[in-house]
């Protein structure tokens, strides 16, 4: 008899601390907590410009992402990364 008790997709996701982002493999509803720790453990890594790549798409998580960053105290400013994916990618400069 197979445990299924323990689903694969229920453990926790390590992501790499390195200044990208990409929402691409997480779920929508992830998305502020995601946010909230990914630019928090930057910060404790000393690494204050991050690139988060949320696609272009119709627009809906962009939006998403850039009200979540509007509210975060230590975002001092962010824009669309239009040298590099146009619509796709938001550069954060954290403070």
């Amino acid at each position: 008899m197979q445990d299924d008790s323990r689903h694969p997709f229920d453990q926790p996701v390590e992501i790499p601390v390195d200044g990208v982002l990409d929402l691409h493999a997480f779920a929508p509803g992830d998305v502020p907590f995601l946010i909230e720790d990914y630019l928090e453990a930057c910060l404790e890594k000393g690494i204050h410009s991050v690139t988060i790549i949320h696609g272009k798409g119709s627009g809906v998580l962009r939006e998403r992402v850039h009200g979540l960053l509007r509210k975060h105290p230590r975002v001092i400013r962010f824009e669309l990364d239009r040298e590099r994916g146009n619509w796709g990618m938001t550069r954060v400069v954290l403070g």
